[in-house]
């Protein structure tokens, strides 16, 4: 049975590997994420805000205006907070950016520390969703009223 399930992955790498070779021979690669850029007003409080709240890495970036922070986001992408905007403005809920963390629980005690409200998704203050699929959420805002989601979705 070892060995079946060797040969099963074997050939499902090899297939992988086949494909990527052929995709970038070809030039068919799908597009894949880059980077989302998120323009702030005080762009040393976002940093700080993405660095010890949302708990992000911090990468080099190329342009050392002191107007860009970049952060890694996952194993390739990255999230670029660039000063520049006049004021912070409302956005819509529906319009967020996701992180997943190992743990809601242990992730709500830093914004607990912190005196970060958040809500789940109806709006109830304080309060965590439990999707349909097993995953917890919530929602709160960074300095520049973007809407941010936490979740332990296990698929990372």
């Amino acid at each position: 049975m070892k060995k079946i399930a060797c040969c099963i992955l074997l050939a499902m790498s090899f297939s992988f590997l086949n494909f990527r070779l052929i995709a970038q021979e070809t030039g068919k690669m799908r597009p894949t994420l880059n980077h989302i850029a998120v323009y702030v007003v005080d762009l040393k409080k976002s940093t700080n805000f993405y660095q010890h709240i949302v708990q992000l890495d911090t990468i080099p970036e190329p342009f050392h205006d002191g107007r860009h922070t970049w952060f890694a986001i996952g194993p390739v992408g990255h999230l670029h907070i660039i000063q520049g905007a006049k004021l912070a403005t409302a956005h819509d809920k529906d319009n967020h950016l996701c992180f997943t963390v190992s743990s809601v629980p242990e992730f709500i005690k830093t914004l607990d520390a912190n005196m970060i409200e958040y809500e789940n998704w109806a709006g109830a203050k304080m309060q965590v969703t439990k999707r349909v699929d097993g995953v917890f959420q919530i929602y709160f805002k960074d300095p520049d009223g973007y809407w941010i989601e936490i979740n332990d979705a296990k698929n990372y």
